[in-house]
């Protein structure tokens, strides 16, 4: 097959990087200039008239001073314990909900489906959760940022179709050989997943870690909120450092709130654009084989 390229083709390569070139640049600049303000003294980013693109000089005044308060520490162990808990818990409890459903033998599995499919189209609504919530006990606890959506039916059914798609064949010779349902699932059916279950796993991961609506809505006790809802709160009141109770208030002297604010925002973002390199041959291949039937 002959690798030439027309002209006209490659005039189309040529705008279609141009297109993916800007859209990255949109993409990632407010990230970076957000990174930028909160490493930047305040008075060069004021002498620039609020707009700096390359600092002169670099401070970390700012990320000092919202780590020598106790509310973003404590936000972000609650934050991460969520986030690993809470992915465990989804990953498990939807792996034994899309298994089974993936088998076409398995009686009334269809009435199954539809009441599940039925839940992403009508809903009991926020007040009805709220009150479920409020009568199970889990106000003002971790687990309320978590069992509340133990389940998403959305990534149930990517990861019931990838299981569909999984050789048949491989199944019945590892029962030949003795292994029963959860043998298999466990030595056989997973091991062969790991695309589907880094693809559901970063969005459950990333779902957590930027939750906010749970933590507003049942979490009163500020030492159990989450990063969102301290963030959220910061960027609403004007008096960040009673938001923080940062133990040092002459860091607050050189120290103007947007640039702490910024500081918090890069804190926030940097845990999941680290972890997400790591997770993206797994994440593109999992969302082909499980989002299309063979």
């Amino acid at each position: 097959m002959s690798l030439y390229k027309s002209k006209s083709d490659r005039i189309i390569d040529v705008l279609i990087y141009l297109l993916l070139g800007i859209f990255g640049f949109l993409t990632l600049f407010p990230l970076y200039y957000v990174f930028v303000v909160s490493i930047t003294p305040y008075s060069e980013v004021l002498r620039h008239g609020g707009f700096i693109m390359l600092p002169t000089s670099v401070t970390m005044d700012a990320f000092q001073a919202i780590f020598s308060s106790p509310t973003v520490p404590q936000a972000l162990k609650i934050t991460i314990f969520v986030t690993v808990a809470g992915t465990f818990l989804n990953l498990a409890v939807t792996t034994l909900l899309a298994y089974p459903l993936s088998k076409k033998f398995i009686p009334g599995r269809n009435i199954v489906l539809i009441a599940i499919v039925f839940t992403m189209l009508f809903s009991g609504g926020l007040i009805p959760l709220y009150l479920v919530v409020r009568a199970t006990g889990l106000m003002n606890t971790v687990w309320a940022l978590i069992i509340p959506g133990l389940v998403s039916t959305f990534n149930m059914l990517i990861m019931k179709t990838y299981f569909e798609n999984l050789p048949a064949e491989v199944e019945e010779a590892a029962k030949v050989d003795g292994c029963g349902d959860v043998g298999t699932l466990f030595r056989i059916v997973l091991p062969l997943s790991a695309p589907i279950m880094a693809t559901i796993g970063l969005f459950y991961g990333v779902g957590h870690w930027n939750a906010y609506f749970q933590g507003i809505m049942y979490i009163n006790d500020k030492t159990l909120q989450p990063i969102q809802v301290v963030l959220r709160n910061m960027i609403q009141t004007p008096n960040v450092s009673q938001e923080l109770a940062i133990s040092n208030p002459m860091l607050l002297q050189t120290l103007p709130p947007e640039t702490i604010k910024m500081a918090t925002v890069v804190v926030a973002t940097i845990p999941v654009l680290v972890i997400y390199p790591f997770l993206q041959r797994y994440f593109v291949k999992g969302m082909l084989l499980g989002s299309i039937k063979g």
